[in-house]
């Protein structure tokens, strides 16, 4: 039997910024862009979240919710230093490191430990040596599979530590609200409230013939999930499957020039990433949201791989041309790579030798 740590930081960018400035702890604090620049909130302090506030929600509407928030803008770098000394801390116990973010990552600690209560205790510490290290809190989780350790670390935060066995875990996830299954998302989660579905134990109830006419291939992951079956590795970290930068717009826009010249500034920015990670890429994707919070996206696969920053702007701004944008107001705009391969890679060459 495996036993899987699933670590995730509390409230991540927003304690850091409490841990740096005294002067902010127990008070509301939101990390992300400003209100009067359209921002979007990336995390909160739990103040904040008091208050219905939550990741991904426009800040216009989360000052509304609390208007004594703190708004403070992100400072990545930052959170970098202090996440690259959390992961020490995970390849201190183990090799088998899955990080999932910045802020979260999956540890098999199978080898490490007997029996899934030594797994608790491992956890335990390794909380305790984080909070030493950095000042900062975890919450964890520890399971036999990857599944059901994050959901054990979502159960109690902040600073929580909950164990599920094979023995709990029926009746854990019997008793779960759907909304707390990790990998079902709103949508997934409004159709079974429309089926009257609510709870893991109601969702068990369903048939894989159902599930896979509700959900198509997913039926299947969650047919499983729900009965506490995943049999998903513990992946070491690999080389990134795209490289992308978006832009959220301090006003929307309806100039095609300007949103050209955003394309060609995002493309060397892309550019910029890729030189730094060593890749080139063989695939240009563009990202558009609308005002109405339309999102669309266009690919296109070239001849070969690039990481030049004119090049991947050209492709960007042809790609424009097969959307609707002239039509619409954009308030978010994105350019990515995939596909990707080393920059270093030799290219073939036809060899020509001189036999006379």
């Amino acid at each position: 039997m495996r036993k899987i740590i699933h670590v995730d930081m509390d409230a991540f960018f927003a304690s850091v910024e409490q841990l740096d400035r005294p002067e902010l702890r127990g008070k509301p604090v939101i990390v992300g862009g400003a209100p009067q620049r359209r921002g979007v909130v990336s995390t909160c302090s739990y103040e904040a979240r008091k208050f219905g506030i939550h990741s991904a929600m426009p800040s216009s509407t989360a000052l509304r919710l609390c208007p004594d928030a703190i708004f403070i803008e992100p400072d990545h770098r930052r959170y970098q230093r202090v996440s690259a000394l959390i992961r020490q801390e995970f390849f201190r116990l183990t090799p088998i490191v899955e990080p999932m973010s910045i802020d979260e990552a999956y540890l098999d600690v199978s080898a490490l430990c007997p029996t899934l209560e030594d797994a608790k205790n491992t956890a335990q510490k390794l909380q305790q040596t984080i909070f030493e290290r950095t000042g900062l809190t975890a919450s964890a989780g520890v399971s036999y599979n990857k599944f059901l350790a994050k959901t054990a670390s979502d159960h109690k935060k902040p600073a929580g530590l909950t164990l599920i066995t094979p023995e709990n875990a029926a009746d854990f996830l019997d008793r779960l609200p759907i909304e707390k299954f990790y990998g079902l998302g709103k949508a997934s989660v409004k159709k079974l409230h429309q089926i009257n579905v609510r709870s893991g134990g109601d969702l068990k109830k369903l048939s894989p013939a159902i599930l896979k006419a509700l959900f198509g291939k997913s039926g299947a992951f969650y047919y499983s999930i729900v009965r506490g079956v995943d049999d998903r590795p513990v992946e070491l970290e690999g080389d990134p499957k795209s490289i992308s930068r978006e832009i959220t717009l301090p006003e929307n826009c309806t100039d095609l020039r300007e949103i050209r010249i955003l394309m060609r500034m995002l493309a060397r920015k892309v550019a910029r990433r890729a030189a730094k990670k060593g890749f080139v890429g063989s695939s240009i994707t563009i990202k558009l949201k609308y005002a109405d919070f339309q999102s669309i996206t266009r690919s296109i696969t070239i001849p070969s791989p690039t990481g030049d920053g004119p090049e991947i702007g050209n492709y960007a701004v042809a790609l424009l041309e097969k959307t609707d944008v002239e039509k619409h107001a954009v308030r978010l705009a994105g350019v990515g790579i995939s596909q990707l391969s080393p920059a270093h890679a030799p290219k073939e060459t036809q060899l020509l030798f001189d036999f006379t």
